[in-house]
């Protein structure tokens, strides 16, 4: 039997799951970790959870952790990997949530809903006039670049092809194969952000994408461009965001992602150009589920004496 603690509220029935199984499962939300590790065998954890070496130093039974989610910049991969701890991800499932939630908000900052919402909430509805004060951008037709390339990126491109989109994109490789069927051609970052009308971006956040989009890229952009960030918050200089959307370098964004969370800068909250979600990319009732089966699956693969299927090894990407 082992000990597995579950760092954040989870589904009855995944608990009952890993009960039925023969082992103790406790479930411990927004309270300190490191003095409940020291008898842990397994930890399952959100990616908000920062495991680095001070929470591994306290827990010197743990054989497995288990991310709900496919990025785990969260984890020190090293010193997890130097003391033979195994650590799990889950991704496939989640693509096609987080790629829906990229495209609302797409949408949501191009036709300006949010802001529009809140007037017809606050003021009553202002009637029909030709040139209304909130005139958004069109969509359809226009051209899409993807930066990161992945599941989650590709996913996003295929939605653009039903919005016939030009589309671009840019990764650490090429992906010939893939890029074809999409009709989406490879291009440098610099060229897609001077030609793309919709940026969105679902990068990994690594040592090289850490502020990949900054003052020069925004710059770069068209004036009626839109940003949108799925990937991590720190893949973008939020300063230099909110100097860009305040000064019209750019037309808005949509974030569900932030650099410092679970802190929102002030001055972003404070722009109506801007349409914000608490990263909740992959957050549909069948999406989570699925996301505690895999952590699950994983869990029990290691009780088992079996190698988990989505073994993080080297960190995931997409």
């Amino acid at each position: 039997m082992g000990s597995i603690l579950i760092a954040t509220a989870m589904f009855p029935e995944a608990v009952e799951r890993l009960q039925r199984a023969g082992h103790e499962v406790e479930v411990c939300e927004g309270v300190p970790l490191t003095g409940t590790l020291a008898e842990v065998d397994a930890l399952i954890c959100p990616l908000s959870l920062p495991v680095q070496a001070e929470l591994l130093d306290a827990a010197p039974r743990l054989r497995i952790v288990a991310n709900l989610g496919v990025g785990v910049d969260n984890i020190d991969l090293k010193t997890a990997s130097e003391r033979g701890i195994l650590v799990s991800n889950t991704p496939d499932v989640l693509t096609e949530a987080t790629a829906d939630l990229g495209w609302a908000l797409l949408l949501a900052a191009a036709r300006r809903v949010v802001e529009t919402d809140g007037e017809l909430r606050a003021q009553g509805f202002p009637g029909w006039v030709f040139l209304p004060p909130y005139l958004g951008v069109d969509v359809y037709g226009k051209a899409l670049g993807v930066v990161g390339f992945g599941r989650i990126g590709q996913a996003v491109a295929r939605r653009g092809q039903g919005f016939g989109m030009e589309l671009f994109y840019t990764s650490r490789s090429r992906k010939p194969d893939i890029g074809g069927v999409l009709r989406a051609r490879f291009v440098s970052l610099d060229e897609l952000l001077q030609k793309s009308d919709f940026v969105v971006l679902c990068t990994p956040l690594t040592p090289d994408t850490q502020h990949l989009i900054g003052a020069r890229e925004l710059r770069l952009m068209k004036r009626d461009a839109i940003l949108v960030n799925i990937a991590r918050g720190p893949v973008v200089d939020e300063a230099a965001l909110v100097s860009a959307l305040r000064d019209g370098t750019i037309r808005g964004a949509g974030l569900d992602v932030f650099e410092d969370e679970p802190r929102v800068p002030p001055g972003l909250v404070g722009l109506k150009n801007v349409v914000l979600t608490p990263h909740i990319g992959s957050a549909t009732g069948a999406t989570r589920r699925r996301m505690a089966d895999l952590a699950c699956d994983a869990v029990l693969a290691v009780f088992g004496g079996e190698r988990p299927l989505n073994l993080v090894t080297p960190p995931a990407s997409g």
